[in-house]
């Protein structure tokens, strides 16, 4: 097996090795101890977790069946303090990732658990089983509020974040003319540097030119050398 550290630096075209032939090997038999114990720490937690005990915790845990929640569990990697994040929340569904998680999306528009935990609507819900004709418009509303925060019309309405962004990228850009003003009057002095003048500039542009300054594609690639002057 490969060892995942870099034991060798290039100088020039040759690999000069950073440990000595006994420390790389004893670096490589430690990686491949670790990668084999953090094997055997999953393969025993996704056991603990299909198991009749992992079962029963998280039914504990969330209230209601948990045999599903296991499965989805045991293949996302969901561990016990997210579970406890979401409180008394029942898990509904698979959701965008996986996760027990809760998101108003457009191409997503079921999450994995309701909006609000149980007790908050546990009369409602013994009532939903029955007759809907019997719901007032007002618990129907209230069904729907439980399990979702946002209405499809809420969530994708505008929020006027562009104002903010302009107002603060103007802000930005007059802070950006202030500091070249500060430098052109203050950095610079009274005079600009000798490089500035035109003739400094002109000797600098011959030097490049002299010098065949990227001759296949730049700026002495415009210039014709038999006559002197620039190409037409």
């Amino acid at each position: 097996m490969k060892c995942p550290f870099r034991l060798f630096s290039s100088q020039g075209r040759r690999l000069v090795p950073l440990l000595s032939a006994r420390d790389r090997k004893i670096v490589c038999c430690l990686c491949n101890r670790i990668y084999f114990l953090y094997s055997a720490v999953v393969r025993y937690l996704r056991k603990m977790l299909t198991s009749k005990v992992g079962c029963g915790l998280v039914k504990a845990a969330v209230g209601g069946s948990g045999r599903a929640v296991i499965a989805r569990c045991a293949h996302h990697g969901v561990v016990d303090y997210e579970l406890e994040k979401i409180g008394n929340r029942e898990l509904v569904g698979y959701g965008f990732n996986g996760d027990p998680n809760y998101v108003d999306r457009y191409d997503f528009p079921f999450p994995a658990i309701r909006f609000k935990p149980n007790e908050a609507i546990q009369a409602l819900k013994e009532k939903e089983k029955g007759d809907w004709k019997k719901l007032t418009k007002e618990e129907k509303k209230a069904l729907y509020r439980a399990s979702f925060r946002q209405t499809f019309a809420e969530f994708q309405a505008p929020t006027g974040e562009w104002k903010s962004v302009i107002g603060c990228s103007l802000i930005f850009a007059s802070l950006g003319i202030w500091c070249v003003y500060f430098i052109k009057a203050f950095g610079f002095g009274p005079q600009f540097p000798r490089s500035f003048r035109e003739d400094a500039r002109t000797a600098q542009l011959q030097r490049l030119l002299d010098m065949e300054y990227n001759i296949i594609e730049g700026l002495a690639s415009e210039y014709d050398y038999e006559k002197e002057d620039w190409k037409k």
